[in-house]
């Protein structure tokens, strides 16, 4: 398989994510989000090949996709962004069922299991903006819910440094190259995935047991 490179990083300068004890509740579901059947939600936290294998292991989450965001769809395309001046974010396309899980609760687990959301256009090995913590809002009620809860974490410190996400409205989502899809899933011992990954799927088990698939 040819590697890619957008992931390709030095091990052994990974930041532990730092959360504390008392990481606040999750928002209650709005009343109209479950409305409407499936939703969406677009988050950016690193290399996509961890927040979406974090994701996929959500109940409630139907699939998660790999892509870009930020950008144009000419510059969606790994060789270009990888350049770190398309303006585009690695960028992960959740797709849930919110009966059975809330954008809240997505948006907890972004923040506490998925990445580092202290780290400003890096995360962790993978440095440049197209690696920077990003949520990507389709509605006007995912946007208040981010920013809402952003605040209440760094009222409760719970990281040692304030939050770093930008919280922006989704332009556009696009897809990425078919190899960079369920990496994790499909190169579990590659090691990269080991070192970086594996860890935030244990963490998951074991933070939020009653979310893990």
């Amino acid at each position: 398989m040819r590697i890619p490179l957008v992931c390709i990083a030095f091990f052994g300068t990974l930041a532990p994510i730092a959360a504390a004890s008392g990481f606040p509740a999750p928002p209650p579901p709005a009343a109209t989000e479950g409305a409407s059947g499936m939703q969406t939600a677009v988050f950016a936290g690193g290399c996509f090949w961890g927040v979406e294998g974090v994701f996929e292991h959500v109940k409630g989450v139907t699939k998660a996709v790999s892509g870009y965001s930020g950008g144009e769809a000419k510059t969606a395309r790994y060789e270009i962004v990888e350049s770190g001046n398309t303006g585009h974010a690695e960028s992960v396309q959740v797709t849930y069922d919110p009966s059975k899980v809330s954008y809240g609760q997505l948006l907890e687990v972004f923040f506490a299991v998925a990445h580092d959301p202290t780290e400003k256009n890096r995360q962790g090995p993978d440095a440049g903006p197209q690696y920077r913590s990003v949520i990507f809002y389709s509605s006007e009620q995912q946007k208040q819910t981010a920013e809402a809860y952003i605040r209440e974490i760094d009222a409760a410190r719970v990281f040692r440094a304030p939050i770093a996400t930008e919280v922006v409205p989704l332009r556009a989502f696009y897809p990425a190259e078919a190899y960079h899809q369920k990496f994790l899933q499909r190169n579990p011992d590659y090691p990269y995935i080991v070192y970086n990954d594996l860890p935030k799927l244990a963490q998951l088990k074991k933070q939020f047991p009653e979310l893990n698939k």
